[in-house]
């Protein structure tokens, strides 16, 4: 027979292991960080754990030979950072948007893995990712072929919170600086369905 002592003390350990192993909501969102700046061996991003999403992102791009293919690559988690997930992309309007390209980065499949990291992803429009952006995308490697690009891309966010958790970035502010003659290039995407050229959406813009 077990003592009432005995039943005390077991339960007493049995609420210090679950005590132990689960956080109350509050501290676990404590935990993350509105900004967090990481750099990779192809691009620095600057991303936000309580959006989910980076903030700003910057690489180069520049005339790189074209030796591997993407296949059925998918994006994957970090370990030591809280970013979006699959959960955030599935049945809705967005796509997971590269800011730095998959296609830029294809000599090499460590560079290629590098862009399928959820640090280098944001909720786009479909629309917007496919379209005029792709479109963009590629004249940047055309002009690359002539000298380097450094490329930063800026976003801003809406209130919009998705339930699982990101929030929906509002527009993307791309600037182009052309390292060798110095020319800057901006332009400013809503993170909707493109209504004009991808060359329509430059602007003048401070950098």
């Amino acid at each position: 027979m077990i003592s009432n002592l005995k039943v005390c003390n077991l339960s007493f350990l049995v609420t210090l292991l679950v005590a132990s192993c689960s956080k109350p909501e509050n501290i676990v969102a404590q935990q993350l960080r509105e900004q967090v700046e990481v750099t990779t061996s192809i691009f620095t991003v600057l991303y936000s754990e309580t959006k989910e999403q980076p903030i700003t992102l910057t690489y180069k791009s520049s005339n790189r030979p074209k030796n591997v293919d993407r296949g059925s690559m998918n994006f994957y988690t970090e370990d030591n950072y809280h970013t979006s997930d699959n959960k955030d992309y599935y049945r809705n309007v967005w796509d997971k948007g590269h800011l730095a390209p998959a296609a830029t980065f294809s000599d090499s499949m460590e560079n290629l893995k590098q862009t399928f990291s959820f640090l280098n992803c944001a909720l786009q429009d479909q629309y917007l990712n496919r379209g005029e952006w792709r479109l963009l995308e590629e004249k940047e490697r055309d002009w690359d072929d002539i000298e380097e690009l450094q490329i930063t891309i800026d976003i801003e966010f809406s209130d919009s919170i998705l339930p699982t958790g990101a929030t929906i970035p509002s527009k993307f502010i791309k600037h182009i600086k052309f390292l060798n003659s110095n020319v800057y290039k901006c332009y400013d995407f809503p993170n909707e369905k493109p209504t004009k050229d991808w060359q329509e959406y430059q602007v003048q813009h401070s950098h």
